[in-house]
């Protein structure tokens, strides 16, 4: 590696753009779960699923009826992609913005121009919170209007800078390993280990963030008069 960050890039390992391809090996994994007996797996998938169902379909008062499919889905795969990017030599799509743009910002504008579109008068009475004084109004709907704008930025940044930091803390604390003695390096090992199990909460806390957000902000343009 030339630089710490390299690692991050995914023609730096083995100089193929083969590694975008890790997004789909999530597909390996799914047969698995459709046997004529459901496993414990299956089970545990299934439960996560309908709890995911309930929670979604709470947040957006049932208007759009299927919409929580879609965004169980796209928790589904943030959640598979974090976790194989812990696995060694295979590549984290989800800590690249290239990957969490594509995600985040079609899911915003399609959001926008639905509500524009259908709900007009709600999405400019949204710009101007509930009891703000006359004299505030113009900067309030400067402010509303610029955190608006930049939801889908910070959905992408929030994503890949979670993914970034945990990766780069290991791949620091993995490259002075040789050069330690056998003390520092057992500490060095549980250090690791703990921070592989705050990975681990990070890849499914994350997923859960960006997948509950879309449906904040899909709820929000989804006005019933």
């Amino acid at each position: 590696m030339t630089n710490l960050f390299s690692s991050f890039d995914p023609a730096s390992n083995f100089s193929l753009s083969l590694n975008w391809l890790s997004t789909f090996l999530s597909l390996i994994f799914i047969p698995l779960t459709y046997w004529i007996i459901p496993s414990r797996y299956n089970f545990i998938w299934v439960k996560i699923v309908s709890t995911l169902h309930k929670e979604f379909k709470t947040i957006m008062n049932n208007k759009i009826k299927g919409s929580t499919l879609m965004f169980i889905s796209l928790f589904s795969m943030i959640m598979f992609n974090n976790f194989l990017g812990l696995f060694p030599y295979i590549f984290t799509s989800t800590s690249h913005l290239a990957m969490t743009l594509t995600l985040a910002h079609p899911l915003w504008l399609t959001f926008m121009l639905y509500g524009w579109i259908h709900n007009t008068t709600h999405m400019f009475a949204h710009l101007v919170p509930q009891g703000t004084p006359p004299i505030l109004m113009p900067f309030m709907v400067c402010i509303e209007t610029i955190s608006n704008i930049i939801r889908p930025g910070t959905l992408a940044v929030r994503l890949t800078a979670n993914m970034i930091a945990g990766h780069l803390l290991m791949t620091l604390m993995g490259n002075t390993g040789p050069s330690l003695t056998l003390l520092i390096l057992s500490f060095m090992l549980m250090g690791q280990i703990l921070l592989l199990v705050l990975e681990s909460t990070m890849a499914i806390i994350q997923s859960y963030v960006f997948a509950v957000l879309s449906t904040l902000y899909s709820s929000e343009v989804t006005y019933d008069h």
